[in-house]
């Protein structure tokens, strides 16, 4: 099998709540689908088919706080050659300093990234940049404004994506994860015209590219916009293309 080239990487996504396989549409809780009550087994599959990283979210944390899948990050290490970035529930040092020692081999900040960036400017100083993932989370307003809301996408915090990922950027982080809001969970395609805006806003950082996507050929449009990586949750889950497949394309291209 031909694996895609160090400059972009495929992270298969696990989001798992109440230790269930599950992904959600634009974030709403109600609007679960359940793929599999065996996490574990679905992370050994990925790391058979010739994955290096994983995408782990706790959807539990996430909406409550305390991160709850130490264990199962334990296994998975101990089972699989993966790396993996992991969040949910990222709401303090302490919870940083848990995740890697349980075995993360990057911490993904969210909502905190918003609320509270100058401690999370201070992790990527103390932690180094390679440990740090921070995610993004935008919606575009009526005035053309990628905005970053919070609580669960419900409320808005007055910050501009392009205004937050500058400063991050300027102070080293090397790996931001963006979302399209409107395109996650929904195999709409993702928006490549916001990659290809990041990529040319923020050239020394890898973007990683997430939500919507639901052909293989979003693989190679994501490399080719200039994306560092991109995060494959429901079309694999779905078996929209395989893993494999997934690898083909972006050493295609």
């Amino acid at each position: 099998m031909t694996l895609a080239t160090p400059s972009f990487e495929l992270y298969p996504a696990i989001d798992v709540r109440g230790g269930r396989v599950v992904r959600l549409a634009q974030g709403d809780y109600d609007r679960e689908t359940n793929y599999g009550d065996d996490p574990l087994a679905a992370a050994q599959a990925y790391a058979a088919q010739g994955a290096r990283w994983l995408h782990l979210v706790d959807l539990d944390a996430a909406r409550a706080g305390g991160y709850t899948l130490a264990p199962l990050l334990q296994q998975i290490r101990a089972t699989t050659g993966l790396q993996v970035q992991t969040g949910g529930g990222v709401r303090g040092h302490r919870d940083v300093l848990a995740l890697l020692e349980a075995g993360a081999s990057r911490v993904v900040i969210g909502s905190l990234s918003v609320r509270a960036p100058l401690e999370v400017l201070a992790w990527l100083q103390e932690f180094g940049p390679e440990r740090i993932t921070v995610a993004l989370d935008a919606r575009q307003d009526d005035a053309g404004v990628w905005q970053l809301p919070i609580h669960g996408w419900t409320e808005g915090s007055g910050v501009a994506l392009d205004e937050l990922a500058t400063r991050y950027a300027d102070a080293g982080l090397q790996q931001l994860l963006c979302t399209d809001i409107a395109r996650d969970g929904m195999l709409t395609g993702p928006n490549f015209a916001l990659y290809r805006h990041l990529v040319a806003l923020l050239p020394q950082v890898q973007v990683q590219a997430s939500g919507g996507v639901h052909a293989v050929s979003d693989v190679s449009q994501a490399k080719a916009a200039g994306c560092g990586g991109i995060v494959l949750g429901r079309a694999l889950l779905e078996g929209r293309f395989t893993l494999e497949q997934a690898f083909a394309e972006a050493a295609s291209c």
